[in-house]
This record gives C-alpha cells, sequence and structure tokens, in this order.
C-alpha cells in the first residue's frame, strides 16, 4: 500500500537577478507610501505627530501585505522607527513640554509595551500546546480519529471542524483559546496525513482548506455568541454607558441566529469551492487511518497527562476567567508541562513558529494602540460624526457599519477596535435623528467576531492560522476581502432586516 503521508517537493526555483530587483522594489514600496503619505498636509483638526504616526502606520500595513521581509521584521522596524523618532511621531507638543515626561524611557516603554498583552502569550501558550499535541502524538492519534470517520471526503473534515469550534463558542470567552489553543493543535495534524505539507506546493492538497476553514468557523462563532469573544463582553459595558442600552445573552444570540446559521452551513462549502482543496476524496485514508491507530497502541502517560492539561485549561478558560487570566492559564498549563517531561525546555527555545509569530503579533498591538494614543482614532470619529449630517437613519446606521467594518484593517486586536471605534460610533449614531439604537448596537457588536477574517492579524487565532504555513499571504488577503464581504453582505441583507423585525 502506497504511504500517502509522503509526497515529492518540487526544488525552489532560483531567483535571479529580476527576482531580487523584484524583492527591492517590493522592501521600498512600504516606505514609499510612509514617505508619501508624510509630505500630505496635516489634515484640520489632527495633530501633525498623530498624522505621522498614521503615515508610518499604513507602511507598516503596506510592508505587511507584500511581505518583503517576514512579518516580524516589518512591525519590529516599524516600532522601532517610531521609537526612535517618537519626538514627531508619537507625542504631543504639551508632552513634551512637561519638564517631567522622560521621552526616551516613555518611548521605549511604549515599543515593548505588545510583548505584556495577553493576547500576545495566549497565541505563544497556544504554539506550546501544539508542541505538545506533537510530541507526545496524542495530536496525531486524535487527527488518525477523525480521519477514521471522517477522512474520505474534504468536505466532511470542514464541517467537522466548524461543529468543534461551536460546540466549544458559548463557553470560552476567547477566540484564541478556542481556536487557536484547542482547534489548531489538533488540525495541524491532519494534513500531513494527507501528504499536504507546510510552506510547500503540496499545502493545497488538503491543509490549505481545513486552515481555512478553522480561521473562518471561529470568526463566525465569536460573533453568535455573546460569551464567545472577550471583546463583545468589553462591547457591552461600552454601549450599556454610552446609550444606556443593555443587550442581554439571548438577545444577542437571537439577533444574529439567521445570520450564524446561514454561514456555518454554508462556509466550508464556499471553502470548498473558492479555495478548493486538491484531494476531495481518499477510500484508502480511512483504512490507513485505522491500521496507524493500531500501531500507535494505547495512550502513554504522556499523552494523558497531556490530555488532563489541556482539558484543565479548557476548563479554566470556560469557568475561571474572571478568576485567572486566560494567557496565564495558558501560562500554567505550560508549566505543568515543562515540570512533567511532557515538553522540555529545547522544545521552547527551538520553536521558531512560536517566537516569529509572538515578535510579529507584539509589535502590532503597540502600533495599533498608538493609532487611538495619538488621537488620530478620536479625530477619526469626530471627522465622521460631521459628515452624518442630513443623511437618512437606515442610510447612516450601513455607513457607520460599512466603516467600523473596514477600519478594522486598521487594528491587530479587536480588543483596541472596540475601545477606539465603538464608542465613537454610538456616539455619532445617537446623534442622528430617527435611528433605531437597539439594532444598531447590536448590528455594532455582532460584527466584532466576523470582522476578524479580513486580516492575518484581524483577530488572536489569525496569526496561527497563518504562521501555520497552508495560507501564503497573498491566498490570505484574498479570502480575507471574499469572505468578509460576504459575511459583511449576510449581516447587512440578513441580520439588519431581521433585526429591525424583531427589535
Amino acid at each position: 500500500m502506497t504511504d500517502i503521508s509522503k509526497t515529492t517537493v518540487t526544488p525552489p526555483v532560483k531567483k535571479g537577478a529580476s527576482g531580487k530587483k523584484n524583492r527591492l522594489l517590493l522592501m521600498l514600496l512600504p516606505v514609499l507610501v510612509a514617505v508619501l503619505l508624510l509630505l500630505v498636509p496635516t489634515p484640520d483638526g489632527l495633530e501633525p505627530h498623530a498624522w505621522h504616526f498614521f503615515a508610518i502606520f499604513v507602511g507598516v500595513i503596506v510592508g505587511l501585505i507584500f511581505e518583503p521581509l517576514p512579518g516580524a521584521v516589518i512591525g519590529l522596524t516599524g516600532v522601532v522607527v517610531i521609537a526612535l523618532f517618537s519626538q514627531w511621531l508619537l507625542f504631543s507638543p504639551a508632552e513634551l513640554a512637561d519638564p517631567k515626561f522622560k521621552m526616551a524611557s516613555q518611548s521605549f516603554k511604549w515599543a515593548v509595551s505588545g510583548f505584556g498583552n495577553s493576547t500576545v502569550w495566549l497565541i505563544f501558550g497556544a504554539f506550546m500546546f501544539a508542541a505538545g499535541y506533537d510530541k507526545t502524538h496524542f495530536g496525531r492519534r486524535l487527527a488518525l480519529i477523525l480521519v477514521k470517520y471522517l477522512g474520505r471526503r474534504s468536505l466532511t473534515l470542514g464541517y467537522a471542524i466548524m461543529f468543534a469550534d461551536l460546540l466549544l463558542a458559548p463557553f470560552t470567552p476567547s477566540n484564541t483559546a478556542r481556536s487557536g489553543g484547542t482547534i489548531y493543535p489538533i488540525i495541524a495534524n491532519l494534513p500531513p496525513l494527507y501528504g499536504s505539507k507546510p510552506n510547500d506546493p503540496s499545502a493545497r492538497k488538503i491543509g490549505s482548506y481545513l486552515m481555512w476553514v478553522a480561521i473562518a468557523a471561529t470568526c463566525i462563532t465569536s460573533s453568535m455568541f455573546m460569551s464567545a469573544l472577550a471583546p463583545n463582553l468589553l462591547a457591552l459595558g461600552i454601549v450599556k454607558s454610552i446609550t444606556g442600552i443593555s443587550i442581554s445573552w439571548g438577545s444577542w444570540f437571537l439577533a444574529f441566529l439567521p445570520v450564524g446559521l446561514l454561514l456555518l452551513l454554508t462556509m466550508p462549502l464556499l471553502a470548498y469551492w473558492l479555495y478548493p482543496p486538491e484531494v476531495k476524496t481518499n477510500d484508502e485514508v480511512p483504512r490507513w487511518a485505522t491500521a496507524e491507530l493500531v500501531k500507535l497502541g494505547r495512550m502513554s502517560l504522556h499523552e494523558i497527562l497531556l490530555l488532563v492539561f489541556v482539558c484543565s485549561a479548557l476548563a479554566m478558560w470556560i469557568f475561571a476567567s474572571s478568576f485567572i487570566e486566560p494567557a496565564m492559564a495558558a501560562l500554567l498549563v505550560v508549566v505543568l508541562m515543562l515540570w512533567t517531561g511532557v515538553l522540555n525546555w529545547n522544545d521552547i527555545t527551538s520553536n521558531k513558529p512560536a517566537w516569529n509569530t509572538f515578535a510579529w503579533f507584539a509589535t502590532l498591538v503597540a502600533l495599533a494602540d498608538g493609532l487611538s494614543r495619538t488621537g488620530f482614532i478620536a479625530w477619526l470619529g469626530k471627522e465622521g460624526a460631521a459628515t452624518m449630517g442630513g443623511i437618512s437613519p437606515g442610510t447612516a446606521t450601513i455607513v457607520l457599519l460599512l466603516a467600523f467594518f473596514l477600519l478594522h484593517y486598521l487594528f491587530a486586536s479587536t480588543t483596541a477596535h472596540t475601545t477606539a471605534l465603538l464608542p465613537a460610533m454610538l456616539t455619532i449614531g445617537a446623534a442622528i435623528p430617527g435611528i433605531n439604537m437597539q439594532v444598531f448596537c447590536l448590528l455594532m457588536v455582532t460584527s466584532l467576531g466576523i470582522m476578524g477574517i479580513i486580516t492575518p492579524y484581524g483577530t488572536g487565532p489569525s496569526p496561527i492560522y497563518y504562521g501555520s504555513g497552508y495560507l501564503p499571504t497573498k491566498d490570505y488577503w484574498r479570502l480575507g476581502t471574499i469572505f468578509g464581504a460576504i459575511f459583511l453582505a449576510a449581516l447587512l441583507l440578513i441580520g439588519y432586516p431581521w433585526m429591525i423585525m424583531m427589535f
């Protein structure tokens, strides 16, 4: 019988002078975009340093899109440039005029602030969980069980991933913990069983499809349940404080129900059509998986310990988030794995994807925070309110939702997006006569999960799947645009009329 886990790797094509020239142009493009924006006069009402910061931020985003260098290098470069020239890019004249203000130390504190972000550490913990699944072969065992019963068709595997996320979502207020820490470590073991390898042409056999289904599923479930995403809970507090409107778990679920059901039932199929796996069916795979399970034998002690640790982390994420930060729960499990020998310290230090993602996402969190710190987001909200005069309530609702959704391109954190933009949007909406604020608030808050699909940094699990090696940069941005448009259209065309009818 043919070993389906082996595949032929195409030798890399050597880059000549043309390739080096193209790479140089791509390296210069982010710099050129940033310089051009710096030369544009500062808009009225905005501090010059805020506009200059925005110019560098846009340059970083352009660099992340075309990726002439690794994403972590692009992000770190942006942070270092802003910190070095913080007098003109980060701090206001009032801050600089304060004799007690120490610019050098404050610049450094801002530059490294992202490395203290809890979501960044939760992402790092998720990579360590994946390392444990791999080293103990427990992930392989789970993957083989899935393949045994659902592996004949690639499409059924996609639906299995979606249902797994759906079952966990109502009880896990962190999509990073749910998808990155629980789903990803399992499905990362599936592609090699089909001869699909990361960072290789064989990735499209099935790995790319499965990874995209997983990140799309968690974005949908994050919007479907109030308790499925931490910023959802933050959003409720903001809505209550600004508008006085209270949104219950049931009303949230009911408001998004038709959109959520439609997207969940069709998303794996849409991905199957728009990003088709090369492997459609394989009758030998389930039989091979059964034989491999026999070879694995009974579960080892380390597999049992890993299962206990992971279930403990899941229990803490679901039931004890008010007592222990999800990121701390993940680090606790990592420590337990180290003490019991499930992992050793070399497994931690040699995990290049984990450290790469850690550095990349930390710099983006700092950059996104800087947009709010400099006052750029506040100015954006003020200008938006001034342009909405004379617009009908229905049109204003749609325009504001579109702006709220699309501005997520500027954020590497849904929490930062919620904190920075939701108050401005609610303030603008409340100032428009005749607008249905209950519906408007529900549209805003239920969009928080699905907007995470549009970029490889849009929500906690995104960098994990982007860093898996199965979703190339151009594919991620293209699919993010397509699925983001589909998700937004469903919310506007189905969710909006439904909410008006119900509320």
